[in-house]
């Protein structure tokens, strides 16, 4: 599901995930990962981060959790993690996410 809704967003949209789960979190934090860096490149490569082509997905701030407030009204919120990505110009290249 999160590939095919990552494939799907233009470029600047922003993918929204509430994992209610730690390993469904877990999943989620992996996908966003390996997805906003750059691809690995040999020891030996002499090449700047500039020239290397663009991740496509850029993680947005740190994982929300429910605030104490919120666990004390709704005492199931407190495993839900919000984790957020936006999409870039990059392309998803041979990581394909569709």
């Amino acid at each position: 599901m999160l590939p095919q809704a990552a494939g799907r967003l233009k470029s600047g949209g922003r993918l929204a995930v509430i994992a209610f789960h730690s390993l469904e979190d877990r999943i989620v934090k992996q996908f966003f990962k390996r997805y906003s860096a750059h691809e690995p490149l040999p020891k030996w490569a002499m090449v700047r981060d500039a020239d290397l082509p663009q991740p496509p997905l850029k993680t947005v701030g740190k994982p929300m959790k429910a605030s104490e407030d919120e666990v004390a009204a709704n005492p199931r919120a407190r495993s839900a993690v919000l984790r957020v990505a936006e999409r870039t110009e990059g392309a998803f290249g041979g990581r394909e996410a569709v």
